[in-house]
């Protein structure tokens, strides 16, 4: 089956990895990755694709309602993956509107546009929506967040990802739009950007500077490799239910602290040094503002109705991710300096 599928963020860390999927994948699918090409929005990320006869990319800002409208009129898409968003909660803090355009008015844009495009034939389109398990609030007494788990978000970035939520429910209720909404736990894995946890503390490790860890370390997290959520997006665009929610998540929680720990151990033995030497650098800081305590996926759902499941246990996974992140230094190197944003120039600035 031919298709034309839109995918927001494709530059960025899950969607270069769901770009990367769809286009070696399915070679009869055309593939356009929209990205603005922000801060975390790196073309080297999938520079091993970008010569593929599928794959297309534009630059563009979600919140430019005229060219989103444009794109679409242009290519007709049948699909679209909306991964693009501001997804930092310490940022959302500093700037909360700018998680407001991206993440609210941006989404909306795109699902206008696709409303429009689609407008009197739905048959075989999807709109498909990646949002976060950051929705449901914190779990303080045990338990998980399930799929009719109420919201209850508690930082501008979940806020505003709540609100995306609801109105691409509202277009499918109101506009019979078909959708599907995913609600992911962490990522973990090779081309995040460095201001996320993982990357940033093997980074740290790496240039022996301090691991500022909020409070005590107590907060709580589920942890998912990205390859994995990939994995699982494919399964929910291809198979998923119109009007339908699907939770992804690692069955696989760490505090935080105990995850720094592992990443100290993997990181000195891989770097060969001492063991416990990396520990060394961990720093206590005041805990950011509104931090909730725990997160915990039940991915039942998904498990049951569409047959994915992890394939990596945590440990596995780890050890894949600090490896990349040390093989790959001028990666970071090209990130935490800022050279990366220079590429784009290099490859379309005279197309």
């Amino acid at each position: 089956m031919n298709r034309k599928i839109l995918i927001s963020g494709g530059a960025g860390f899950i969607g270069s990895h769901v770009v990367r999927l769809f286009v070696n994948k399915y070679p009869n699918y055309q593939i356009h990755n929209l990205d603005k090409l922000t801060y975390a929005g790196n073309l080297k990320n999938i520079t091993d694709i970008e010569k593929a006869p599928n794959y297309h990319f534009h630059k563009i800002d979600l919140v430019d309602a005229a060219a989103v409208n444009q794109l679409f009129t242009a290519h007709q898409f049948d699909a679209v993956i909306h991964l693009a968003a501001e997804s930092h909660v310490d940022r959302s803090i500093s700037n909360p509107l700018e998680f407001v355009m991206t993440n609210v008015v941006g989404t909306v844009n795109l699902l206008n546009a696709a409303k429009d495009c689609w407008k009197g034939n739905m048959e075989g389109k999807r709109f498909y929506h990646v949002s976060t398990d950051e929705v449901y609030g914190s779990l303080h007494d045990g338990g998980f967040f399930y799929e009719d788990t109420p919201y209850d978000p508690q930082s501008p970035y979940s806020a505003s990802k709540a609100s995306s939520d609801h109105f691409v429910r509202a277009y499918h209720n109101t506009y019979k739009i078909p959708v599907v909404i995913s609600n992911c736990s962490n990522n973990y894995g090779p081309n995040q950007f460095p201001e996320k946890l993982i990357p940033l503390f093997i980074n740290n490790i790496r240039n022996n500077k301090p691991l500022p860890v909020y409070g005590k370390g107590e907060n709580v997290r589920d942890w998912l490799y990205v390859v994995d959520h990939a994995r699982a997006i494919d399964d929910v665009f291809h198979k998923g239910k119109n009007g339908e929610t699907y939770n992804i998540g690692g069955f696989n929680e760490w505090t935080n602290i105990d995850l720094i720990k592992v990443i100290c151990k993997t990181a000195d033995r891989l770097l060969g040094r001492a063991e416990g030497e990396s520990e060394k650098l961990i720093t206590y800081v005041t805990d950011r503002a509104g931090h909730d305590l725990r997160y915990a996926i039940d991915a039942n759902k998904i498990m049951k109705e569409l047959g994915w499941e992890p394939s990596l246990q945590f440990e596995e996974g780890i050890e894949k991710t600090i490896n990349w992140y040390i093989e790959n230094q001028l990666w970071m190197d090209e990130v935490t300096s800022g050279d990366y944003a220079k590429y784009y120039d290099t490859m379309y600035a005279e197309r």
